[in-house]
């Protein structure tokens, strides 16, 4: 999957709490919505801070993960961040 020079960064209005094995919670104070996130979701949230791009998220995973990440991961990880962005918790820093 190519991804375009997208540098994905956090709504700054959106609290992250984490919990316990790395797991987190996000709490929008405009809807008063919270998510959960998994260990995964929590590693790729901590790297949403529009300096890393999609790319090096994904190859920052990898290293992380022992055994490797699974083939279709770039499309889980591009799903993830369409879903946050679609419910205003991330947006896009220009191009880099």
């Amino acid at each position: 999957m190519e991804f375009k020079n997208e540098f994905p960064v956090v709504n700054p209005m959106i609290v992250y709490r984490e919990e316990f094995d790395d797991w987190a919670v996000l709490f929008d104070p405009d809807t008063s919505e919270t998510f959960g996130l998994d260990p995964v979701s929590s590693f790729i949230w901590k790297k949403l801070d529009g300096k890393h791009s999609i790319k090096t998220i994904l190859s920052e995973l990898e290293k992380e993960c022992e055994g490797g990440i699974p083939e279709d991961a770039p499309k889980h990880v591009k799903e993830f961040l369409t879903d946050m962005e679609n419910r205003g918790l991330i947006g896009y820093e220009g191009n880099k």
